[in-house]
């Protein structure tokens, strides 16, 4: 079975557009924890427009499951993944103005940064993962850069899903067969929802995991949140 890891960016956003502390951060990864989710993923950026850095300290006692922290390894961001040790870090290109997430790495360009950071990662028995479009060029350059898993970054093939084209899902298919070929790990997530979860599970081979975030906040606010995670479980089975 695929986990499940939800990323609860948008309940800081919605806390911080307030002040004050509600919704409870920390009692929402409780109650998600507890209504099934296996993982918890957290996307601090520089700017803390969202989740604050603070926030992934307090965070760390209260997860329980897997914790996936994701960002831009900038030394203040490596700094603080090595202080909490989370489950995962996953290192996303992200520039400090991008809205969300809008590519994966060049792993040949910037092979050498990569490697030495993951080498760091690593040291301290932390799994690392790599963001990557669908390109079997980037799979390899993950391979050489050590780290443990790619997440495929699943937007182009969210958008091509919705107009009802499935054959933007064989990319995917692809990479992961030459990622499961190197001995890589893969993760995935970037708009998958509801609607596209399963099929994309069906026809991705060996995918341990996916975080997703917005869609599953954006459901929930129709369907309630424990019962849209229970959907999601059922579909990732």
């Amino acid at each position: 079975m695929t986990k499940l890891s939800v990323n609860i960016n948008k309940i800081a956003t919605l806390r911080n557009s307030r002040g004050g502390n509600t919704p409870d951060l920390l009692k929402v990864a409780t109650d998600v924890q507890r209504f099934g989710a296996e993982g918890i993923t957290i996307h601090p950026r520089p700017d803390e427009r969202h989740i604050r850095y603070q926030d992934a300290y307090d965070l760390k006692p209260i997860v329980t499951t897997e914790y996936n922290i994701e960002g831009n390894p900038i030394p203040k961001f490596v700094d603080m993944v090595l202080a909490i040790q989370p489950t995962q870090v996953t290192l996303v290109p992200d520039a400090v103005d991008a809205v969300t997430s809008n590519a994966g790495w060049d792993t040949i360009k910037h092979v050498s940064f990569l490697k030495e950071v993951i080498q760091e990662f690593k040291r301290n028995d932390i799994r690392t993962s790599i963001f990557v479009d669908p390109d079997i060029a980037m799979v390899e350059g993950a391979k050489a850069t050590g780290a443990d898993r790619i997440e495929l970054y699943t937007e182009m093939f969210a958008e091509e899903f919705k107009k009802g084209n499935k054959e933007a899902v064989e990319p995917y298919t692809i990479c992961a067969e030459k990622a499961i070929e190197l001995g890589i790990g893969i993760n995935a997530g970037h708009d998958l929802s509801l609607d596209n979860i399963k099929f994309f599970k069906e026809n991705v081979p060996q995918l341990l995991e996916v975080s997703i975030g917005h869609a599953l906040i954006c459901e929930a606010l129709y369907l309630g949140i424990e019962n849209v995670i229970n959907m999601y479980l059922h579909r990732l089975k």
